[in-house]
Parts: C-alpha cells; sequence; structure tokens
C-alpha cells in the first residue's frame, strides 16, 4: 500500500472511526451479505472485466453493472473493490490515480487474453475464472 494511503488510513483510524462501535450482531450481518450468493461471481467477473476494457472509476463500474442487472453491489460496495483488487492481484487489470485524485482501473493484456478466451467458448469461460476467483 502507498505511504499516501498508510497515512490516510491511520489518520481515519484516529478521527473518522475511532467513535465506530460494532455489535457482534452488527457484525453477523455483514458477514452475512458479504457470503451471499444471489448471483454468480464468475458472472459478475466476466462483466466487470467486459466493461474494463475501456478505463474507468469504481464508481462508473458500479453504476454500468447496476444498468446490467448485477445488484449484488447494491448494499455492499466493498464487495466490488475486493473483486477490483483480486484482479489487480492477479495482475488483469491495473489501477492508477488520475490528477484529480481518482483512482481508474482497466484491463491489462493477460486480462484482455483471459477475456477473449471467455468469450469465445462458455466453459473456457468457467475454466478461466475458476482461477481467478480462487487467489
Amino acid at each position: 500500500m502507498e505511504d499516501r494511503l498508510k497515512n490516510l488510513k491511520k489518520s481515519m483510524d484516529r478521527t473518522t472511526f475511532a467513535q465506530l462501535n460494532f455489535t457482534e450482531k452488527h457484525r453477523k450481518d455483514i458477514r452475512e451479505k458479504i457470503n451471499k450468493q444471489d448471483e454468480n461471481e464468475e458472472d459478475i467477473l466476466f462483466a466487470v472485466m467486459q466493461l474494463l476494457v475501456q478505463e474507468k472509476t469504481g464508481f462508473e463500474l458500479a453504476k454500468l453493472l447496476r444498468g446490467r442487472g448485477v445488484r449484488k453491489f447494491e448494499d455492499n460496495e466493498g464487495f466490488l473493490y475486493i473483486l477490483l483488487h483480486r484482479l489487480e492481484q492477479n495482475q488483469c487489470i491495473q489501477a492508477a490515480w488520475n490528477e484529480s485524485e481518482a483512482k481508474y482501473y482497466r484491463l491489462t493484456d493477460k486480462g484482455r487474453k483471459i477475456l477473449q478466451k471467455a468469450a469465445k467458448k462458455q466453459t473456457k469461460n468457467r475454466f478461466a475464472f475458476h482461477e481467478l476467483l480462487e487467489g
């Protein structure tokens, strides 16, 4: 993690999040929402990668996914960012900050190859994404 992000996190832990207290019930509810499998993760992953052929922010991506009927992020935007982080760790996408401090995501060459394989054949779709979802 970049130093400026670490410093921001430390600052927010001391100020913004200092007053937050979560009950065990609230923690349990959050875990249940995260683990809820209403929509197939592979289909969501495929849609995300299709949309990231062109550079987008997380906000733009969430809005476009909502337009495609993907509702997994409605009350849990964190899931999208976890997914984006996983794709970035697998070198399928790259992220960069622009001058206005917005973070943009886009496919790498590796991501494009996986997307092309998935688009060619549905069975390869499941196989190609299975490796990413395990990571």
